[in-house]
């Protein structure tokens, strides 16, 4: 009776106790934003929360010029990381949504922070623009992007490349959505 009991204490009741823990973790969604009334755009959201600190997190990460006028158009202007309202997030394109890991996590707000503390003039249309800085943001998760992608004008496109790039994760569960 003694052995059954102490195999309860050490080994089958703390283990029965780990499986009823409630598992926590940040889930990214990245989104896109055609064309329309606004520049097209691509982001990302962050909710949930870190397993390791227990931090409760609810935010969004982009990156875009501080002004859309024309000079965007020819060469390298002011750029700044972004948080969009929640109006915007509304009317645009969820693709898909993937849970991170502490350590993902960690990488991800690395590539927001790196990007936010860059030397200005630090936007170009054609080399460091919203969709570059998702790409990186993908990376920093885990993902696979196409580092010479076609896309990097066109957010929409990008997404659904990154999409079809991961499907091996669609198998293992950790995309919980795809638009």
């Amino acid at each position: 009776m003694m052995i059954k009991r102490l195999m309860l204490t050490f080994f089958i009741a703390p283990m029965l106790c780990w499986a009823h823990a409630a598992h926590a973790a940040v889930t990214i969604t990245f989104y896109s934003h055609e064309l329309g009334s606004q520049f097209p755009h691509a982001f990302a959201t962050l909710k949930g929360k870190v397993d390791s600190t227990g931090e409760m997190v609810d935010t969004n990460i982009g990156f875009t010029a501080t002004s859309t006028g024309p000079s965007i158009l020819f060469g390298w202007v002011e750029g700044e990381t972004s948080v969009l309202k929640p109006k915007y997030i509304a009317s645009s394109a969820p693709h898909f949504s993937y849970e991170l890991t502490d350590a993902e996590y960690r990488a991800v707000i690395a590539v927001r922070e790196k990007w936010r503390t860059k030397k200005q003039k630090s936007y170009n249309l054609n080399k460091a623009n919203c969709v570059h800085f998702i790409g990186e943001v993908a990376t920093a998760a885990g993902l696979k992007i196409n580092p010479g992608s076609k896309f990097y004008k066109k957010p929409t496109s990008f997404l659904k490349e990154v999409t079809s790039l991961n499907r091996n994760r669609l198998a293992n569960g950790r995309i919980l959505f795809k638009g």
